[in-house]
């Protein structure tokens, strides 16, 4: 007899790593400790104030107030298309190449959704953003992993897998800029991986959420770049972290029509879009000036030069990332024996620093440990203080 309190999907997903910190973190400031939070990749700057301004003005219509469109609005649908005319000189169709989801997250669930049957494979680098295994697992997938480096090494793996006997691949997930590693693909990349798949009939998957946090000069591209991408890609990008909107959910999934139309369909039966204001302030973001992203990114970039520079003075070493708001840090030499985890809560209780452990992203994440830069300039340096006491303590009574 089967319990009515087994839940099939909730069992297929481990414990929540996070938990774990993010409990203690909770304990301490309820015990009066300031906790500087790098462990969320929460960002902390305001929404530029001409987005705000449209938003206020667009609520005051009560019409704007009724149901929305579950695929997005026309006009946030072609204010995208434009984006990547513009960022990638790439043309899309508003009505079938484009849908507004509710952030990417929820549009990478609900395409795995669709598209996904029992006993289908998802390949998905290791370690990864956890909706990218999890969304698929959720479905009913299996997954593969892969070493989410994207290198020839990469290639050949992804080769390997789709070239076995007993391949059953539906699909491969790609996420660059890469969170948690910060690592950038290249065209020559994307092209090669485009050839791959073509060739075995898999869907890809690309996450570019970060395509608009990047440094020092070098630019993501996006997978639809390579011309027959369009075939079996879609690709799936975010306001949040580009104009400081992550409450705000706004999100799209662009590329291959099929799958396109998968996810509008599945859509269709979840919800009625994001709020109609939301999205004309979404609007005014993406057609708007664009200055408040550079603004943004340099932000990222003072944070970046000032965390990893005290870090490393403090004992912690660490290389400058190249893309993204977080910095990848592999444990300091001393305490690799104890993991990322324990790691994690030694520096929350005796640093007063709370990070994000690695090993919650994935068993290749182990012996890292991801830092968000979502705290400003003066809490950078303060916790630089604290992880530099909390290393002298390690070394006297450790």
């Amino acid at each position: 007899m089967v319990s009515k309190d087994k839940f099939d999907r909730i069992e297929r997903l481990p414990p929540y790593v996070f938990a774990e910190v993010n409990s203690m973190k909770a304990k301490e400031r309820s015990l009066g400790e300031d906790i500087i939070d790098f462990g969320m990749g929460n960002p902390d700057t305001p929404t530029p104030q001409h987005i705000v301004d449209k938003l206020c003005e667009t609520i005051k219509d009560p019409k704007s107030h009724r149901y929305s469109v579950s695929r997005g609005i026309i006009g946030l649908r072609r204010a995208q298309s434009n984006y990547y005319k513009r960022r990638f000189n790439v043309n899309l169709d508003p009505e079938s190449e484009v849908i507004v989801t509710l952030g990417s997250k929820e549009g990478l669930a609900n395409l795995a959704s669709a598209i996904t049957s029992i006993g289908d494979q998802v390949i998905v680098p290791n370690p990864s953003y956890p909706i990218h295994p999890y969304g698929f697992i959720i479905a009913g997938a299996s997954v593969l992993s892969i070493d989410s480096l994207p290198d020839e090494k990469f290639i050949k793996n992804l080769h390997t897998i789709l070239s076995s006997s007993n391949n059953k691949a539906k699909a491969l997930v790609l996420n660059y800029p890469n969170n948690p590693t910060t690592s950038m693909a290249t065209l020559d990349f994307f092209s090669e991986i485009v050839d791959i798949c073509i060739k075995y009939e898999v869907y890809i998957l690309s996450d570019i959420a970060y395509a608009e946090i990047y440094f020092d000069g070098i630019v993501p591209p996006s997978i639809l770049e390579v011309p027959k991408a369009i075939n079996i890609a879609v690709e799936f990008s975010s306001l949040s972290k580009t104009y400081s909107m992550p409450g705000w959910r706004v999100g799209f999934a662009v590329g291959n029509k099929k799958l396109i139309e998968a996810l509008t369909k599945i859509k269709s039966y979840l919800d009625y879009g994001a709020f109609t204001p939301v999205q004309v302030a979404a609007i005014a973001a993406l057609n708007g000036p664009q200055g408040c992203v550079d603004d943004i990114r340099s932000v990222y970039i003072k944070r970046r030069n000032i965390l990893v520079e005290g870090f490393s003075r403090a004992g912690w070493e660490m290389n400058l990332p190249k893309s993204t708001m977080f910095v990848w840090a592999a444990l300091p030499q001393k305490f690799l024996n104890i993991g990322s985890l324990e790691f994690s809560k030694m520096l929350l209780k005796y640093g007063k620093v709370a990070v994000a452990p690695g090993i919650g992203f994935g068993d290749n994440g182990e012996g890292f440990v991801r830092i968000g830069l979502v705290e400003n300039e003066y809490r950078i340096r303060q916790a630089i203080k604290n992880v530099k006491l909390f290393f002298d303590k390690y070394e006297s009574k450790f």
